[in-house]
Parts: C-alpha cells; sequence; structure tokens
C-alpha cells in the first residue's frame, strides 16, 4: 500500500513539471487556433527553441540567455510557417508537418557539426529553483507558466486585440469588412505562438535537462495540439490539461518498477492523446475557420 501511494504521489509532483513544457506549447497554439491557423507546427517551434536554447546557454553559460535564444528562435520559426500560410494560403496542415521536418533534420545537421556528436550536447547550465512553502523547490518558469496563462485570458478575452483575434478565428471575411488587419494579427498570433512554444522546447533543455539531444521533444507539439482541445482552446484551461499529460509523461517512470514493459510505458502519453481525440473533440467547439486559408472561405 505505501508504494502505491508513493508512485501516486511521485506522478503527481512529476505531473506539474513534465506538464510546464506541454502547457507553454498548448497555451502558444491558444494564439495560433484562435487566430484560425491550425497549430501543427509546435513541434518543430519546440524543438527549434530546445536546439538554440541550449547553444546560446552552451556559448554564453548562461541559461537566461538561453530561454532567449531559445524564443527568438522559435518565433522565427513560426513567422515562416505563418507567411507560407498567411501569404501563400498554404495548405495549413501541409505548412506544419514541413516545418516539423525542417527543424527535426536542421537541428540534427547543426547539432553535428556544433558538437561532432549525433545523439546529445555537452551539458549546460540550467535554470535555478525557487523555494515556495507547502510546495517545496519548483522551476521559475512553472510561476511564469500560470502568470502567462492568466494575461492570455485577459487578452484574449478582455481586450479588444483579443477580439479581433477571435472574430478572425470565427470569420475571417467579416473581420475584413470591419476593417480589422487580419493578416496583422495572424502574424501577431503566430509571433506569439513561436515564442511560447520555443519557450517549452528551452524548459526542457536547460530546466528539465541539461543538454539537447536529437528529438528530444518526442512528439510533445501534438500532445500540446490536444491539450488545447481539451482546454476548449482556453489559456486557464490547459493548465489543467498540462497537469494531465504531465501526470501521463510521469508514469512511465512511476510504472517501471511494476516491471511492465518500457515500449508499452512510452505509450501512455500517446494513448492519451489518441483518447482526447475520439472522446473529447465532439464535444469541444473550435473556432470556425480553423484549417482554412482565405481563398477557402
Amino acid at each position: 500500500m505505501s508504494d502505491v501511494l508513493n508512485m501516486i504521489q511521485s506522478i503527481l509532483f512529476s505531473a506539474f513539471r513534465m506538464g510546464v513544457p506541454l502547457a507553454f506549447a498548448a497555451l502558444g497554439g491558444i494564439y495560433s487556433s484562435r487566430a484560425g491557423i491550425v497549430a501543427m507546427g509546435l513541434e518543430g517551434m519546440m524543438l527549434t527553441g530546445a536546439f538554440s536554447a541550449t547553444y546560446v546557454t552552451y556559448l554564453t553559460n548562461n541559461p537566461w540567455f538561453g530561454l532567449l535564444g531559445g524564443m527568438i528562435a522559435g518565433m522565427l520559426l513560426a513567422m515562416f510557417e505563418g507567411i507560407l500560410i498567411v501569404r501563400y494560403k498554404l495548405n495549413q496542415v501541409i505548412g506544419g508537418v514541413g516545418i516539423n521536418l525542417l527543424a527535426l533534420g536542421g537541428t540534427n545537421l547543426l547539432m553535428q557539426m556544433v558538437w561532432d556528436n549525433r545523439g546529445k550536447s555537452p551539458l549546460v547550465p540550467t535554470i535555478g529553483k525557487v523555494n515556495i512553502p507547502g510546495l517545496g523547490s519548483v522551476s521559475v518558469l512553472l510561476i511564469l507558466l500560470i502568470v502567462l496563462a492568466i494575461a492570455s485570458w485577459f487578452l484574449i478575452y478582455k481586450t479588444a486585440w483579443g477580439l479581433r483575434l477571435r472574430v478572425i478565428g470565427e470569420n475571417p471575411q467579416a473581420a475584413r469588412s470591419l476593417g480589422i488587419k487580419t493578416n496583422q494579427i495572424q502574424y501577431t498570433a503566430m509571433a506569439v505562438c513561436g515564442m511560447l512554444s520555443g519557450l517549452a522546447g528551452s524548459y526542457m533543455c536547460i530546466d528539465q535537462l541539461d543538454f539537447f539531444s536529437r528529438n528530444v521533444t518526442a512528439g510533445r507539439g501534438y500532445i500540446a495540439m490536444s491539450i488545447d482541445i481539451l482546454g476548449r482552446y482556453h489559456p486557464l484551461g490547459i493548465l489543467a490539461g498540462g497537469v494531465l499529460f504531465g501526470a501521463a509523461d510521469a508514469s512511465q517512470v512511476a510504472l517501471q518498477r511494476f516491471n511492465i514493459s518500457g515500449q508499452l510505458l512510452k505509450m501512455i502519453p500517446y494513448l492519451v492523446t489518441l483518447l482526447v481525440i475520439v472522446f473529447a473533440v465532439k464535444h469541444v467547439k473550435a473556432p470556425a475557420s480553423l484549417g482554412k486559408n482565405m481563398n477557402e472561405e
């Protein structure tokens, strides 16, 4: 009985820690989705941010500079995807998958060029923790996540810019007829999406870990898309979704003591993702123009 209780406690503690990058990326996905653009490129933005954060930290020996570098790299990749979709009307799913493949191949190549290693980078400094009474030592980025989620709720639902963003996601033609600069807002939404996704990837390498490894994100960008669905595309809803998927991720480690197949344990987060898509998506109303380019309206 005590083993089970210890396992549950371990999973709950790890759920918050491992749910942070998922929630950051999901929060970025909300901005993209509310602008009518499918957040298919989250995986690539996270991976690019993870590599860039590690590399900048390696050069400067300062993880905060690395964090900034990861956010900028994620933003630049998101803007590139935004140009392909908004300006050139590329199919959103194809564009996002292409961005992910570009990030995967690009980071593998750069890792080989920079560190002459195809597996992982050298160790780098990590961001420190803060002590909170009752919770113990927690990441500074966990606190930042909560602050940004609340700020995003206010921005999207309580400001004129947020109203314009939501109108574009529902009906971009109507938004244009009202004089709203749809392209400008979509580019801004993609930039924010990229920064938050880059922050998510940065967290993985300079907070959870202290190095970058090949394909370190391992599909977490796609899991973040499921969190958006589960959280009903709401900034506060993604916090609960992040904890849920963080618990699914953490359970891999906790269940190892029961001699369960490692391959089966690695499937847990992705099985949860499939369950969300199958059972939750029918009860969630996505923005009406999500996935549709202007010429498809």
